[in-house]
């Protein structure tokens, strides 16, 4: 098949993908790409190349697919790359195309415009697949090599860097169907032996991290089958409802869920890589007794050691496993129940006026609704426990753990579901970082609710030195009149500043059609009971 250029190749690309909405910053050397995407699909201008990969990740992440992100060469490739390594840490589906200088040109330190050096080298760094175009036959099969690695198990982005005067070009491209690859499959011998292992499991408990959102109905069955406590990792909740009288969630490291831990004669994880954040730097004491479920062989007793390791697809194994069910003893899924109920209440009370906002969120929220977070206190706290999720899906956040991701991410999520609200949890200080994409919400007006809780800086940093240092350093920060900055952006704008403003002020927001910004005045509200700190280690603390 002939294609008048690599922009209308691109377009047919994505739309085997499923692609409708691509987002991105034009220039010189993607100019062919970015028209063809305008003019057939939609594309989604917006203000720094970060927030068009945090944009395309959360667009894929919401969809439970792939999203597709344009960069230009140089520099525009540079500033995508911290958004590149979020979604290599996710293991999140991007098809990154950046452009590059004429073939002509390329490799030869002549300093051509928006020209750096080695910038395969830097996308190979922060990618899980990274390729260059050499020349208008093998283009199509590049970008679908990529789509495909992107969509693999454990999945990442892709980046292809397409020289400008080959995008200008005619392309031939034979049409071909991406087909997953195959996972490899535990022995029976494997099985059998980790079977028997779940079948004497008297008190078991089951981790589930973001490898299981893709088996939800195997992991619901041996949950029930077995009456296990379900603890999850931040990547895995949503992969049964948050509602579920067993899902314990994101609280393994609280007092009450180490002591279910300890008594546990069995722990069994599916698709968790144990990140430090969640097991209080690998402090945390797990069962001895341990099946682990990993489609990453490299993840498999990484962390912990595993006495029954099984390679495969999370979804085939559990299915595998139910069979050897067994009803936990006498008593067992009774206290899983109380010990879900203890950690929300204990974390309920901790947060203080906050958790008005936290029930507010939830009551006028419908079932399904995206919640994308930034890095802040309200997230960290409670936004990321205590806020039930029913879907993983509606799950966005940086799993990397950087700053200033939301709101472009938000972006993402709510154009690729328009038909369910989106909101965004972000600091003053976060969405500082790419204040910026204000713009691009008021330009595309997805139905989004911005919530910006404004503690005047960086407060998690500000607890640690309060806490640690004896002076403050780089966290308190100059902030803006966000009446005044939603006014300019042609914003509509609501203020928090109450436990009983939350719920109206809310319910009013999420009702609009279009995007809301609504500033919670930490100030005014009032202290939390405790301050937050992050759970990380300070070496002779």
């Amino acid at each position: 098949m002939r294609h008048d250029n690599g922009g209308d190749l691109l377009v047919a690309v994505l739309r085997e993908l499923g692609i409708d909405t691509v987002f991105g910053i034009v220039s010189v050397h993607n100019l062919p790409l970015v028209e063809a995407v305008d003019r057939e699909l939609r594309f989604v201008p917006v203000r720094h190349e970060a927030s068009a990969v945090n944009a395309a990740d959360a667009y894929g992440r919401a969809r439970g697919s792939i999203g597709c992100a344009l960069t230009s060469t140089g520099t525009g490739a540079g500033n995508a790359a911290g958004s590149l390594i979020e979604s290599l840490s996710a293991g999140s589906s991007v098809l990154h195309v950046t452009g590059q200088v004429e073939s002509e040109f390329l490799g030869s330190g002549r300093g051509f415009i928006h020209e750096t050096k080695d910038q395969l080298g830097m996308l190979t760094a922060v990618s899980a697949y990274a390729a260059t175009v050499p020349d208008t036959e093998r283009a199509g099969r590049i970008l679908r090599e990529a789509a495909r690695a992107a969509l693999a198990t454990p999945g990442g982005p892709a980046s292809v860097e397409w020289p400008i005067d080959l995008q200008y070009a005619a392309q031939s491209d034979a049409p071909h169907t991406l087909t997953a690859p195959v996972l490899p499959s535990p022995t029976g011998g494997e099985l059998g032996a980790a079977g028997a292992l779940l079948a004497s499991a008297r008190r078991p408990v089951i981790w589930a991290g973001g490898g299981a959102v893709r088996a939800r109905r195997e992991l619901t069955r041996l949950l029930e089958a077995t009456g296990a406590a379900l603890v999850t990792s931040n990547s895995g909740r949503g992969a049964i409802p948050e509602d579920h009288g067993q899902v314990v969630g994101n609280f393994a490291t609280t007092p009450a869920v180490r002591a279910l831990l300890a008594d546990a004669d069995l722990l069994l994880t599916v698709g968790t890589h144990f990140r430090s954040n969640e097991t209080a730097d690998y402090t945390l004491a797990l069962p001895a007794a341990h099946i682990q479920i990993d489609a990453d062989a490299a993840a498999l007793g990484r962390v912990h050691p595993a006495t029954h390791p099984l390679h495969g697809d999370a979804g085939a194994v559990l299915d595998g496993l139910v069979p050897y069910a067994r009803q936990a003893e006498d008593g067992w899924t009774g206290r899983v129940t109380a010990v879900r109920a203890e950690v929300r209440a204990a974390l309920h009370d901790g947060i203080g006026p906050q958790a008005a906002i936290c029930d507010a969120l939830r009551a006028v929220l419908p079932r399904e609704a995206v919640v994308a977070r930034d890095v802040t206190i309200p997230s960290s706290s409670w936004g990321n426990r205590l806020l039930e999720i029913y879907d993983p899906r509606d799950n966005v956040f940086p799993r990397g753990g950087g700053i200033g991701q939301g709101l472009g991410m938000g972006i993402g999520a709510a154009l690729a579901r328009p038909g369910a609200p989106t909101v965004v949890m972000a600091g003053d200080g976060g969405l500082a970082v790419h204040l910026g994409e204000l713009l691009t919400l008021a330009q595309e007006r997805p139905r989004l609710t911005l919530l910006v809780f404004n503690d005047g800086g960086y407060g998690v940093l500000r607890n640690m030195q309060d806490r640690y240092a004896e002076r403050r350093s780089g966290v308190d920060l100059v902030t803006p009149d966000f009446a005044a900055l939603a006014h300019a952006c042609g914003l509509p704008y609501l203020r928090i500043a109450a436990e009983e403003h939350a719920e109206p002020v809310l319910a009013e927001a999420v009702a609009a059609d279009g995007p809301v910004l609504v500033e919670v005045d930490l100030t005014a509200l009032g202290p939390m009971k405790s301050p937050f700190t992050p759970p990380v280690r300070i070496p002779g603390q």
